[in-house]
């Protein structure tokens, strides 16, 4: 039988990975765990594929703006999906400093902005242009924000480039942090069910882009000068008047990793996450009530032949 998931990309395994020292096993490895599901995922199977060359491996709760001070200091060992959208500036500052190094990209094709279930270009024509949103914000007010509409943002603790936009857009919206990814989706759900306009800060890969038709407004397009030069872009006085810069996603270790877990540091380096594997993952887990665990279980078991020549070219 065919598999459904195509699995980890393992193209760069023949391209020099060479058997290293495990290491100190007598200790365990802690793996940051942030706010979203997709990034339990592909934390869970990096953790997993370690387990499997013989690591102890510890989930660690980690606020995603703050945790590189943690890795710096050696207290927090990884972080496997780190988006360059929102990274906070000191992650920057740690790299300079020399406590935390780069393992290289993810490879999950990303892309984030603002967005709206599809139902909702019928009660704002005009859609996806964002110039529409000048003349139907009164669709999207709420009791919080009148008379602006309202944008629902991204939780606190991911920075706020929901709001960044309708200030650098000039547009009559007021964004409202989201408490969670759940409450995200749970804004997305209400609007699909009710027919109700909403305006959402929202990425993929995630499952809900299919489950409710989710569409992204179409901005100018995110550019350097974008950020950083008012004059750019539609309105003159003001930077982030664009789309999102376009997003690369990648991991980070303790700079400490490779000398005392070398051959861990050559798994998590060679690790890669496709959509086509997250995604179908994800929606395991947020719609059919799957356990991370669970879902990460039965892919492993599934798909031992994609993951295990990962751990087998760092180990023998």
């Amino acid at each position: 039988m065919k598999k459904i998931y195509l699995g980890l990309a393992i193209a760069s395994i023949a391209g020099g990975v060479h058997a290293a020292e495990l290491g100190a096993t007598d200790e365990p490895i802690r793996l940051a765990v942030n706010e979203w599901t997709g990034q339990h995922v592909t934390t869970q199977i990096a953790g997993e594929m370690l387990k499997a060359a013989g690591y102890q491996v510890e989930y660690t709760t980690a606020g995603y703006m703050n945790m590189y001070q943690a890795m710096s200091d050696g207290e927090l060992h990884a972080a496997l999906e780190i988006w360059s959208s929102n990274v906070s500036d000191d992650y920057a500052k740690q790299v300079e400093a020399g406590g935390v190094v780069e393992l290289g990209d993810l490879g999950l094709d990303a892309k984030e902005g603002i967005a709206y279930p599809a139902h909702v270009a019928d009660l704002c024509p005009g859609l996806p242009a964002w110039e529409a949103l000048k003349d139907c914000a009164a669709q999207f007010t709420a009791a919080e924000t009148l008379p602006m509409g309202r944008l629902v943002d991204y939780p606190a603790d991911w920075g706020t480039p929901g709001a960044d936009r309708m200030t650098g857009l000039d547009l009559p919206f007021k964004a409202i942090p989201a408490g969670s990814e759940g409450a995200l989706i749970a804004e997305l759900r209400a609007s699909t069910e009710k027919g109700s306009a909403l305006l959402i800060t929202f990425w993929q890969p995630h499952w809900a882009m299919s489950a409710y038709d989710v569409k992204f407004v179409d901005l100018p397009a995110g550019e350097d000068a974008c950020f950083n030069d008012p004059a750019w872009g539609p309105n003159p006085n003001a930077v982030n008047d664009c789309d999102f810069a376009a997003t690369r996603i990648f991991k980070a270790a303790w700079s400490g990793m490779e000398d005392k877990w070398p051959a861990a540091y050559e798994i998590l380096s060679n690790y890669t996450m496709a959509v086509e594997d997250q995604q179908p993952l994800m929606g395991q887990i947020d719609v059919d009530g799957q356990s991370v665990e669970e879902a990460v279980a039965a892919w492993m078991a599934a798909n031992e032949d994609v993951w295990k020549p990962v751990v087998d070219a760092a180990v023998n």
